[in-house]
């Protein structure tokens, strides 16, 4: 009897995680070790703090004639009132330090102190998958979902628009994007419902988030950063930006709908079709969907509300995760009061939910600890430094292609989007000036490079979405590329575009 053959399949997201950060290690041995000095406003001293390679500090008063001659494009008044927090890159600074390589020691403490440092992530999604978990244990989610897909019948491509436009909205004024993780639990069973795959849902949330943060308009951690690291307003470029977020947005929403209908009609086609039976029962696709009780519909509607309080809490306090797993606190204790569940039953559920999540949380940790090795092998600001230089003088159209590959490069060293701004934005916006372009137009090479490499990433979001669902990342890939290429060349026309009118 001939023995079967065992099927490759493709490793999940935390094995990804360690073989990135494996590589990053490698980095540190490879890559010289250097740093930038570095331009901090210490609002105590009332003095600016300019940090040497060699950890010298040194004071200087904080005026623009002391930016004029660290040659730091930067506008006075955003160190003063904090909105240049991070340390910003002096050019010009750049020294070559000793190595820093990164063993297995090292190795091994990235990940947990890259879980220390997403703390408030991680207990945020405890916290969410709890809920969740209680919300199934009740079948709210299943009986909900019916109730909705007769209403949706025959017009379920609406949803998808709706979705995609609403989070390219939130991605292109205030960043939306790790905050999206919260939508899976409750988006995916209804995407199901509806007759599509989990990678249509995906697509229309994190697709959404990733076009309208690379799109982005008054988004202030990033086109908001890089615009007072260059010197420059935030009106600047904006049209072009506007423009490339209506059109980039139909383009993927298109891309989206062809392939949901696809999967509609022959549901093998989908990329996800060998998970079927699992994600259906995964989601509560299993037995007699409940009656759609007033219980349940009380405890959705806490739970939709919770949500409405979260878009207020961002837009209007900007709330960060601290003040949105409170909230979900909040949410989870009321629950326990209307869900008409025994307590110590609630409490099972509850922690069975978050145990639920448990592998999300983890891979969101994992990811941040290739940051860690990178910033500590200090190869980050030799890796600017190596694509910075020799640029000067070329044709404007080939300088700022080029300026949009070497920003998708460094957004997979450094996938924050204003820590990229902060210490690249100094260093390449006064290139643009010697080719005679703009720096609006380097702003927008950012934020395209590094929304284009987000697409992907694994130090980014996706691998965090993907184990939420169960997806693979190849299969990701499978469904991104086409799309990502396509993304890759209009961003390119927007480009020259700006730079030709």
């Amino acid at each position: 009897m001939s023995k079967k053959k065992k099927k490759l399949s493709f490793p999940s997201a935390i094995t990804v995680l360690f073989i990135v950060l494996v590589f990053a290690c490698v980095l540190t041995y490879i890559v010289p070790a250097g740093l930038y000095s570095k331009l901090t406003y210490n609002a105590d001293s009332n003095m600016f703090e300019v940090t040497e390679p060699s950890g010298k500090v040194i004071e200087m008063e904080p005026t623009q004639e002391s930016l004029d001659k660290l040659k730091v494009t930067g506008n006075l008044n955003k160190f003063l009132d904090g909105s240049l927090s991070k340390p910003v890159a002096i050019p010009g600074t750049y020294e070559k330090v000793e190595q820093q390589p990164q063993g297995p020691i090292e190795f091994l403490l990235a990940s947990i102190l890259g879980v220390y440092d997403t703390i408030d992530i991680i207990l945020f999604v405890f916290i969410l998958g709890g809920i969740i978990g209680v919300l199934n244990y009740m079948g709210a989610f299943s009986a909900g979902i019916a109730a909705l897909s007769k209403l949706t019948k025959g017009r379920e491509y609406i949803l998808i628009v709706f979705i995609t436009f609403i989070i390219a909205a939130g991605g292109t004024t205030f960043g939306l994007a790790e905050e999206t993780i919260a939508l899976y639990p409750i988006m995916v069973p209804v995407f199901l419902a509806a007759g599509y795959d989990v990678l249509v849902c995906i697509a229309a949330i994190y697709m959404g988030s990733s076009i309208g943060t690379m799109y982005s308009t008054i988004n202030p951690f990033s086109v908001g950063t890089a615009s007072n690291a260059a010197g420059i307003s935030l009106a600047d470029g904006m049209g072009f930006r506007f423009v490339a977020l209506i059109l980039g947005t139909l383009i993927t929403l298109v891309y989206i709908l062809r392939y949901a209908k696809k999967v509609k009609d022959d549901p093998s086609k989908s990329l996800c079709y060998d998970q079927k039976e699992h994600l259906e029962k995964k989601f509560g696709f299993e037995g007699e969907v409940p009656e759609f009780t007033t219980r349940m519909k009380l405890s959705l509607g806490i739970f939709g509300a919770t949500f409405l309080v979260l878009v207020w809490g961002l837009v209007a306090k900007g709330w960060w995760f601290d003040n949105m797993t409170a909230l979900f606190l909040a949410c989870a204790i009321i629950l326990a009061f209307v869900s008409g569940i025994k307590e110590s039953e609630y409490i099972d559920q509850f922690i069975i939910g978050a145990a639920d999540l448990m592998s999300v949380a983890l891979v969101v940790g994992v990811a941040r600890g290739t940051n860690i090795i990178l910033e500590n092998g200090l190869v980050s600001d030799t890796i600017l430094e190596f694509f910075s230089s020799g640029i000067s003088g070329m044709n404007p159209i080939v300088f700022i292609l080029l300026m949009l590959i070497i920003f998708i490069v460094l957004g997979f060293f450094i996938s924050s989007s204003s820590g990229l701004a902060t210490l690249s934005i100094p260093i390449m916006a006064p290139l643009a000036d010697a080719v005679g372009l703009s720096r609006d137009v380097i702003i927008s090479a950012y934020v395209y490079g590094l929304g284009l490499i987000s697409f992907i990433t694994p130090t980014g979001l996706i691998l965090a979405t993907l184990a939420m669902v169960d997806v693979s990342y190849d299969k990701w890939l499978k469904f991104i590329m086409p799309l990502m290429g396509i993304i890759t060349a209009f961003s390119a026309v927007m480009l020259i575009a700006q730079v030709m009118i």
